[in-house]
């Protein structure tokens, strides 16, 4: 792995703790003006001291970030269908390498689809992207989505992980399952998880705190922050758990302090 490579990387998982909290703020590339999100520079303004890394698209980057930003930026790479299409794996790369650089990014990411429609597509421009990065040392992130009709479990979401790795993934999205030790012994690059679905607070820092505990090196969340009554304490909890090692209840009382 090149010096460059290796020092982007450190920009986003902390050489203090080897772990991450990355801010995913992507969601409007397919969803639109999603919930939390529809003044996105509003939203994530209070939101970025507390993130190590944001996840978010070149558009919303250069007109909602501000850059004097400290906080390193991974750049979604990839789109094409909107939450109006039954098929969301009928995506295409639709940001250049040049781009990336030219934004300053640290990592560039996207998703590949195991199991849809257009699986092989995805997987195939996961490894042009990955040839095209380390080009320049640019760490690429992929985030695993599985078909429609595939449980998201250990099986499912452990081919996808390990395929990812196959194709030269740096880092690994995934969503969180049980026997996720096993998803994670078998992917031999680092394994984020995200969030999914806004859920009780409560419930989210426990996953993340199973996620860290069973060997992800950190989150990529979204909504269970944005979404959350009190994003600011909700960002500051996962932080506890993930760079702290705070218990559940812990955390939990972080975000309450804050709320009140």
């Amino acid at each position: 792995m090149c010096w460059g490579l290796r020092n982007r990387l450190s920009k986003v998982i902390s050489p203090k703790t080897g772990k991450t909290v990355m801010l995913a703020v992507d969601h409007g590339y397919f969803q639109g003006p999603t919930t939390g999100l529809r003044e996105l520079k509003k939203a994530i303004d209070p939101l970025i001291p507390y993130a190590d890394c944001l996840f978010i698209t070149r558009g919303m980057l250069r007109n909602c970030v501000d850059p004097q930003t400290k906080s390193p930026i991974f750049l979604r790479v990839s789109g094409g269908p909107s939450i109006l299409k039954d098929d969301l794996s009928d995506e295409h790369i639709t940001t250049s390498m040049t781009e990336a650089l030219r934004l300053n990014a640290v990592g560039v990411g996207m998703s590949i689809f195991v199991g849809g429609v257009n699986e092989s597509r995805t997987v195939a421009n996961l490894g042009k992207l990955v040839n095209e990065a380390e080009e320049y040392g640019m760490p690429v992130l992929a985030i695993t989505a599985v078909g429609k009709e595939m449980a998201r479990d250990e099986r499912y979401l452990g081919l996808a992980c390990r395929m990812a790795a196959e194709q030269g993934a740096h880092i690994v999205k995934t969503y969180y399952c049980d026997n996720f030790k096993e998803v994670v012994k078998a992917c031999p690059v680092p394994i984020v998880i995200a969030g999914g679905k806004k859920i009780d607070e409560k419930d989210a820092l426990q996953m993340a705190r199973n996620a860290i505990d069973d060997g992800a090196v950190g989150v990529d969340m979204g909504r269970n922050i944005f979404q959350s009554e009190n994003p600011v304490g909700m960002i500051k909890a996962i932080n506890a758990v993930v760079h702290k090692n705070a218990s559940v209840d812990d955390a939990f009382n972080i975000y309450e302090k804050e709320k009140k």
